[in-house]
């Protein structure tokens, strides 16, 4: 790709990564409001008042804290020629493909550690506590774990020689579906059937939620739902009904957004399975 198109890309990438978002965050809260999947346990207001006030902090210590972002090292690696694609030469849509399937891949694992790894669940657990699952859920993760989810997306982006096109369109692709498949939102049976054999979908992520540790360690796929099914972490159907949160953080005041940020630090004695 030409140098100006991909300084167009550049360009663009902050405003991708935050406008395609917020348009689908405005939209699946509409449509949450309309036609909820389940009943709130908590007001909205308060809980999204300090799960926005997370996200907010959170934006403010990447920008700060870790400037390098993958978009930064794949431009870094076009510049020098350097990865697994420029090696084999790959063709530049060959090269986006892969980008897309292998860091998504990557990220299927990476949330397998995080609830089998005891230290990394205490960072993980923090966005399970949330006692409903919506919109605002996809954009709650401690800052620790947005830290490391950032390494190993630079420390892949490196090794592949991804292309920065690839990689701000999975940024955005990430950021989106996070959204989508947390909203609290009744998707038509017959397209929701239909639409999880290739997509995350609500209903398949909202299962990951539940309060039950079995269909807690289930369903880790962010974008494709291929992963779970093909090793072994796919559960269709959750016991019904079923409740929403993790041991130990019940209470209304652990969305605080102080008690948010310290829950990795505390020991919960009556949480099973960890």
């Amino acid at each position: 790709m030409e140098d100006a198109e991909m300084t167009d890309w550049i360009t663009a990438e902050p405003y991708l990564r935050a406008g395609a978002p917020a348009v689908l965050f405005l939209l699946m809260a509409v449509w949450e409001w309309r036609r909820p999947a389940r009943a709130r346990v908590l007001s909205r207001g308060y809980r999204w008042r300090h799960n926005l006030l997370l996200v907010t902090l959170n934006s403010s210590l990447v920008r700060f804290v870790m400037p390098v972002a993958p978009v930064a090292v794949a431009l870094y690696s076009q510049q020098q020629q350097s990865g697994m694609f420029h090696v084999l030469d790959l063709p530049f849509a060959v090269s986006c493909a892969l980008t897309l399937i292998m860091l998504d891949f990557v990220l299927y694992w990476q949330h397998r550690m995080l609830h089998r790894i005891p230290l990394l669940w205490r960072l993980h657990r923090m966005h399970h506590a949330d006692h409903d699952v919506d919109v605002s859920t996809g954009l709650r993760f401690h800052p620790l774990e947005i830290m490391l989810s950032l390494l190993i997306k630079v420390l892949v982006v490196w090794l592949l020689g991804a292309p920065v096109e690839a990689v701000i369109i999975f940024e955005v692709v990430l950021s989106a579906m996070a959204i989508f498949n947390h909203a609290n939102v009744a998707v038509p049976q017959p397209f929701e059937r239909w639409l999880r054999w290739l997509v995350v979908t609500p209903d398949m992520h909202r299962i990951h939620h539940a309060l039950n540790l079995q269909e807690t360690h289930s369903n880790f796929g962010f974008n494709l739902s291929c992963w779970d099914r093909w090793l072994g972490s796919y559960r269709p159907v959750a016991r019904t009904p079923f409740r929403i949160g993790v041991y130990g953080l019940m209470r209304r005041r652990e969305q605080r957004i102080d008690r948010l940020l310290t829950q990795p630090f505390r020991y919960l004695p009556d949480e099973r399975g960890h």
